[in-house]
């Protein structure tokens, strides 16, 4: 599922195995549970959490297939409702964490995925693979609200938001830097999480109160906070709508 990986101050977790690295219920508690052992450590003026993954995804998004298989319309209205109450849990936890983070993105990052990219304060890429994409209008799904309050905090130009989300834009590593989606690009998945160790490591030595640092950064997303405890747009091709609150 995951392994946490500690290089001095900076931890490195990694999304293991060449799959697609779906939300899944197993991925969401793997992810969690390593988010909670970060916790449960001494405090450190000067940690980083740097996220990254195997193979030619770092994330596809919640797991459909699983959530589609249900025998009947209300479980899997159900199981939907309970990928968003845990993926809301893991985002919760991850811009709460009293440290700096980046996601260090090797390969494609869609929906979930791509919010999950988001959540981490700084955002890096590779330019030879890969693209970051809101995939809900091409699969017939609406984007939940929470979601879009991301992509408002994190895409200052409303165009390119435009993009993402109403022409489902798969934007590669040279779009996303030009957007200011991205904070940096490089060549192939080792040097991007080189770059991403580096940047750690730069903002090791600043040596900022992690617990302010993790208020500020709620206070930046202010308007992810009053959404991502209710999400009421869970709703597919057909209309049908769940209302979830966590």
């Amino acid at each position: 599922m995951c392994s946490l990986e500690k290089r001095g101050n900076i931890h490195i977790l990694t999304l293991t195995g060449p799959g697609e690295h779906r939300l899944s219920s197993d991925l969401l508690d793997s992810l969690r549970s390593a988010l909670r052992h970060l916790r449960s450590q001494p405090a450190s003026p000067s940690s980083v959490l740097i996220t990254t993954a195997h193979g030619k995804f770092f994330s596809n998004g919640y797991d459909l297939a699983w959530a589609q298989s249900a025998t009947s319309p209300s479980i899997t209205r159900s199981r939907f409702k309970f990928l968003s109450s845990e993926f809301r849990a893991l985002i919760s936890d991850l811009i709460s964490l009293p440290m700096p983070t980046i996601a260090a993105v090797t390969g494609h990052a869609s929906a979930g995925g791509f919010i999950l990219a988001l959540a981490h304060d700084y955002v890096l890429m590779r330019k030879d693979r890969g693209f970051l994409y809101m995939s809900e209008l091409d699969i017939g799904l609406v984007i939940p609200a929470w979601f879009m309050a991301f992509l408002k905090c994190k895409i200052g130009n409303p165009s390119a938001r435009r993009d993402v989300v109403l022409r489902a834009a798969k934007l590669t590593a040279a779009k996303a830097v030009e957007s200011g989606i991205v904070h940096s690009v490089h060549d192939g998945a080792e040097a991007t999480v080189d770059a991403a160790v580096e940047l750690g490591k730069e903002l090791e030595r600043r040596k900022w109160d992690g617990h302010v640092y993790a208020k500020n950064r709620l206070v930046v997303l202010g308007e992810v906070v009053d959404k991502i405890g209710f999400d009421e747009t869970v709703e597919g091709q057909n209309g049908d709508k769940t209302v979830s609150k966590m």
